[in-house]
């Protein structure tokens, strides 16, 4: 009995031994908690967030961010100019990390609320800040470029030397479309008339449509819609009388013409400007750290603004008119043309 007590003893010894040789026994590493995602909100300027235009592509900006790098999201739709501070204040409150927001008209209430909340960051489409604020970032782009490409399309295409724009309100972005349009279409074809009107809302496509009927009445047989779902009933009208048409901001083949409506194959063009990728650009900044306030702009050396695709009307458009559009893009890429617009 002693002699067995003594091998367990024995054998017990032997293990610590052993155990003490080998260090303590390992500890699993605690996982490190998974750093909470980003929150990102979008306030629209007046209007749907499936507008067609300018509040639409900014939502697929922030959506494609949003897939990209597992962020939380939600948008709110501003339905009057009285809105922009409550429903910016909104998404602050709720303690979210990136504000978006939408149009030159709400860069009033977003300077506001940006200086009220100094850790939000925040970016703006269409305003830039001088000075700078230090966590806003203004997404601008060149539209006198994108404005430029689209007059001489209009000047080669046209058969009667009268074409048209169709403009909303005159705030700096527009009025950089409208003279870099009528710059184009004089560079191409000198003896062109350029019929023009603003109309003092982004959101009135009936407004839209006169203007452009009106401007066809005058003889223009090309319309430039340069003003939101203002400007796009001014083509869809325009594109169903037969009068060839240039979208604007994103290619309104697949807006404002979608599933082929009634005048798709009068669109010639969209005069773009890459909405949706400076959106992009300032969310993914922010999850990468590299986020600043500024300027950004989006132009035609970064591929910021351009001519969309002719598609279904390819066909009408001659070679010579389509290379004459290559070389001054080229050109303009390359900063060798310039739109002599100055605001």
């Amino acid at each position: 009995m002693r002699k067995a007590i003594w091998a367990t003893i024995a054998l017990v010894v032997a293990v610590s031994m052993v155990l003490a040789a080998c260090g303590p026994t390992p500890v699993p590493p605690t996982k490190a908690p998974e750093p909470a995602a980003l929150k990102v909100g979008l306030v629209t300027d007046v209007g749907k967030v499936n507008d067609g235009t300018f509040n639409e592509f900014a939502y697929k900006g922030m959506m494609r961010a949003v897939d990209e790098f597992k962020l939380k999201s939600a948008f709110i739709e501003t339905l009057a100019p009285t809105d922009y501070e409550k429903n910016i204040s909104q998404f602050a409150e709720e303690k979210y990390d990136v504000i978006i927001t939408v149009g030159f008209m709400i860069g009033d209430a977003t300077a506001a609320m940006a200086k009220k909340y100094p850790n939000i960051k925040f970016a703006i489409v269409d305003f830039a800040y001088d000075p700078p604020i230090p966590n806003v970032m203004g997404l601008v782009f060149t539209e006198d470029q994108s404005g430029y490409l689209a007059g001489a399309l209009a000047g080669l295409m046209t058969k009667s030397n009268v074409i048209g724009i169709v403009c909303g309100k005159e705030i700096p972005p527009v009025v950089k479309f409208r003279k870099g349009y009528e710059n184009g279409a004089k560079s191409v074809n000198p003896n062109v008339k350029v019929l023009g009107v603003y109309i003092d809302s982004f959101t009135a496509p009936d407004k839209g449509k006169e203007a452009a009927l009106s401007q066809i009445a005058e003889k223009a047989d090309v319309i430039f819609g340069a003003g939101g779902p203002t400007g796009s009933g001014g083509i869809k009208a325009a594109a169903e009388k037969g009068v060839w048409v240039i979208g604007v901001d994103q290619d309104e083949y697949f807006t404002t013409f979608r599933d082929k409506k009634p005048g798709y194959d009068k669109l010639i063009s969209s005069a773009m400007k890459r909405v949706d990728v400076a959106v992009y650009t300032a969310i993914a900044n922010a999850v990468k750290g590299t986020f600043k306030g500024g300027t950004a702009v989006f132009d035609a050396t970064n591929d910021g603004v351009g001519l969309a695709p002719f598609h279904d009307a390819e066909k009408n458009i001659p070679k010579a008119v389509q290379d004459k559009l290559a070389e001054i893009a080229k050109g303009m890429k390359e900063g060798k043309i310039t739109t002599g617009v100055k605001l």
